[in-house]
């Protein structure tokens, strides 16, 4: 009988860290998109970028706004559209943005009880939540928002969320580039 309880507790242990080690494993940003039903995307032939961009600093364009044009440029003329500086079919803005979060969690373990009057011996109980574990982490979001220059109307947007690291931050370029063409794998025209 303590062999099939013991045996039991184990699982459920066992059965919570491989949930927990899962979704700590979980890797890639969240993406999402928003699509205007009414657009005709293949009526857009070209494209360009708002001036200045909302990821541009006041006096010059910043390095991740440099990242995020060179990658959507790439990306968009992969699906046939041309870059134009003048009277462009879609216009192009990012906004990017870092958030500081808290996360909450609660390690379960397992408690021993005294004899109990009615059995001989002690019992184990059901996993208690007893440690709490408090940690600051950073939430970065890259906005991509396509807009029909001649309506002035958002006709698309696509995002990408993630966890945002000393690493990540050490090494931007790439991290944009791979968030960019994540979010541009939902854009209403595939590759061609």
């Amino acid at each position: 009988m303590k062999a099939r309880y013991a045996l039991r507790n184990v699982l459920m242990l066992g059965s919570l860290l491989a949930v927990l080690l899962a979704t700590g494993c979980a890797s890639g940003p969240t993406i999402r998109s928003n699509l205007d039903p009414a657009a005709d995307f293949n009526k857009f032939r070209t494209f360009g970028f708002f001036q200045p961009l909302s990821t541009d600093r006041e006096e010059y364009q910043s390095l991740i706004s440099q990242q995020l044009v060179a990658s959507t440029k790439r990306e968009l003329e992969a699906r046939g559209l041309q870059f134009t500086d003048t009277n462009p079919d879609l216009l192009i803005n990012f906004s990017a943005n870092l958030d500081q979060r808290l996360r909450v969690t609660q390690t379960p373990s397992m408690s021993s009880r005294g004899p109990h009057p009615s059995w001989r011996g002690g019992y184990r109980t059901w996993p208690t939540y007893q440690q709490i574990d408090v940690r600051q982490y950073t939430l970065g979001t890259i906005v991509i928002d396509a807009v029909d220059a001649s309506q002035r109307q958002l006709v698309w947007e696509g995002l990408a969320t993630s966890r945002v690291t000393q690493r990540t931050m050490d090494d931007i370029g790439p991290v944009l580039n791979s968030a960019v063409v994540d979010i541009m794998r939902d854009f209403p025209l595939p590759p061609r």
